[in-house]
């Protein structure tokens, strides 16, 4: 796990904003200073060198307590790489 950045506040559509140092991969894995799963990284924008992170939290995640303690530390994991299929490719016709 990396440290991710500080949690800002829980907007109107449900998410929770954070503030970062860094660009985290989207779709990783965001957990508290508690080591709890909070959520998933959905968004990143702003400026480059310090961007907001949009996190979609999950069901099990206290969003009064998460709005309770803005600006506590958050981390993430990299997220789990999907296998890409083989493609078969199609037989040829000979003439």
């Amino acid at each position: 796990m990396k440290f991710l950045g500080n949690s800002l506040h829980v907007a109107n559509s449900g998410k929770l904003i954070a503030r970062s140092t860094k660009t985290p991969a989207p779709g990783g894995i965001v957990f508290d200073s508690k080591k709890n799963k909070i959520g998933k990284v959905s968004y990143v924008f702003g400026p480059t060198k310090k961007p907001y992170i949009s996190i979609r939290l999950f069901r099990s995640a206290d969003r009064d307590e998460l709005q309770k303690n803005s600006g506590e530390k958050l981390f993430v994991s990299r997220p789990k790489s999907k296998k890409q299929k083989k493609r078969r490719m199609k037989p040829r016709h000979r003439k």
